[in-house]
């Protein structure tokens, strides 16, 4: 773990510029008890990225925490639509975001499935990263939303490993493998999961291209 830290550090020195607002996103969230559980730099700046590549304008989170990766896709996408269960996070989140100088994101608060039903507009990029029991419902619902070549990315979907123990029966890991009982099973889905190590420690995400 020691390693992987220091990689993420070298990483980060090398290859992002010093960010303010982020800064200020993980500072303000932290002063206001928000857990630690935000993506990190080099996952927000791939996140941007991916937005960029794939030239989506409408981007859809899942999971807001204090708006620290919304950032990242806000900068990159022409507007965002970032849903979130808790009201205290969802203020945060809007605070950290107008420190942030953004006016292009909507932050929608309620439980995720029942704000996802109400959603009507084509989504051309959607990130998914709030509780793990209910990743194969929010794709659906994003699939709903979907266009072909709408790009859809889920966090955390390797648990540590647990993900391949099929004797666990924990509310996560059941939901990751269900998504990936969807995934295979869908056809308008093609999609791959890759491990990821650093400040996180050992997880992954899922990514898919909507055809």
């Amino acid at each position: 773990m020691d390693l992987f830290v220091q990689v993420d550090e070298y990483l980060g020195d090398a290859l992002l510029e010093p960010d303010a607002a982020l800064e200020g996103a993980l500072e303000r969230s932290a002063a206001a008890g928000l857990p630690p559980i935000a993506v990190s730099a080099l996952q927000g700046k791939l996140l941007h990225l991916l937005v960029r590549i794939s030239g989506a304008h409408h981007v859809l989170e899942v999971g807001t925490l204090g708006g620290y990766s919304t950032i990242w896709l806000a900068r990159a996408a022409s507007t965002v639509t970032t849903l979130e269960l808790d009201p205290h996070h969802a203020d945060v989140a809007r605070e950290n975001l107008a420190a942030a100088g953004l006016s292009n994101v909507t932050v929608v608060e309620g439980p995720a499935l029942e704000t996802l039903a109400t959603l009507t507009e084509t989504v051309d990029f959607a990130f998914i990263d709030a509780d793990k029991a209910n990743n194969p419902r929010y794709v659906e619902q994003v699939l709903r939303l979907s266009r072909p070549g709408t790009v859809i990315v889920v966090d955390n979907t390797v648990r540590q490993g647990r993900v391949a123990d099929a004797t666990l029966t924990d509310a996560d890991v059941v939901g990751t493998r269900e998504l990936f009982e969807l995934l295979r099973s869908d056809p308008r889905v093609d999609a791959t999961t890759i491990q990821t190590v650093g400040l996180k420690g050992h997880d992954g995400f899922t990514l898919c291209r909507v055809s």
